[in-house]
């Protein structure tokens, strides 16, 4: 392993992800590796319960951008003591518009997001484990609450985590850094060449909205074709 990335979800982390495999730190794991096989879920449980198979999970991969990786970065970089740490901030209010229309949304909105993730979670016992391991870290976080509906709230508690990140890490394994600063500052921080090609910019919240939306419709089609009821004739 050679960079944890501490940054919190809905801080660029999918242009990182793809980002480090440019410059040679691939493959990275990022919150797509677990919803594209959802099989991985279990391990990451027990890692919540203080039983992580680190090398098991990292096995293959020479960074890790996004949760689950970054909801560990205080046990990563004790066990990758050479690892350098990106921390990925973005400013508050954007963090929590973000969070309020994907994630949050997803686990507490009023939202048809949320309405497709339950049913989806109703008929696939594997996506079920999924949410159920998204709102057990969120709540260990302390970052996101069920109950917290009044503006500015999740941005001072991302704000207090970036300042916690940056109290924790030695400033010498520690870049802090936004996807608009792009590849200078990286490249530096990581003693690679800067790439000829644009820095990559990806849309996170489509990504994460394509596929929570798109996978919950094709579980809920699979099942209505194979275990539903038949539909009685008008």
């Amino acid at each position: 392993m050679k960079l944890i990335g501490a940054g919190l979800p809905r801080t660029g982390t999918l242009s990182q992800k793809v980002a480090l495999e440019i410059l040679g730190l691939g493959p990275c794991y990022h919150m797509v590796n677990v919803l594209g096989d959802l099989d991985e879920v279990p391990a990451w449980n027990r890692a919540l319960e203080g039983q992580a198979a680190w090398q098991e999970l990292f096995e293959g991969f020479q960074s890790t951008v996004d949760w689950p990786g970054a909801f560990f970065y205080k046990e990563l970089i004790e066990v990758y003591p050479d690892a350098k740490v990106l921390l990925s901030v973005r400013d508050a209010d954007g963090w929590e518009r973000s969070m309020r229309e994907t994630i949050w949304g997803v686990l507490y909105g009023d939202m048809l997001i949320r309405d497709l993730s339950n049913a989806r979670a109703r008929v696939d016992p594997k996506w079920r484990g999924y949410t159920e391991l998204m709102a057990e870290m969120w709540r260990h976080s302390g970052l996101i609450s069920e109950r917290d509906s009044h503006t500015g709230w999740m941005g001072r508690a991302m704000e207090r985590y970036n300042e916690e990140v940056q109290l924790t890490v030695p400033p010498e394994r520690l870049l802090v850094w936004s996807v608009g600063d792009g590849w200078e500052s990286l490249c530096q921080f990581l003693d690679v060449p800067v790439p000829s090609m644009p820095f990559p910019h990806l849309n996170d919240s489509k990504e994460f909205g394509e596929r929570v939306v798109d996978g919950s419709l094709l579980a809920l089609q699979e099942w209505r074709s194979q275990d539903a009821p038949p539909v009685p004739a008008t």
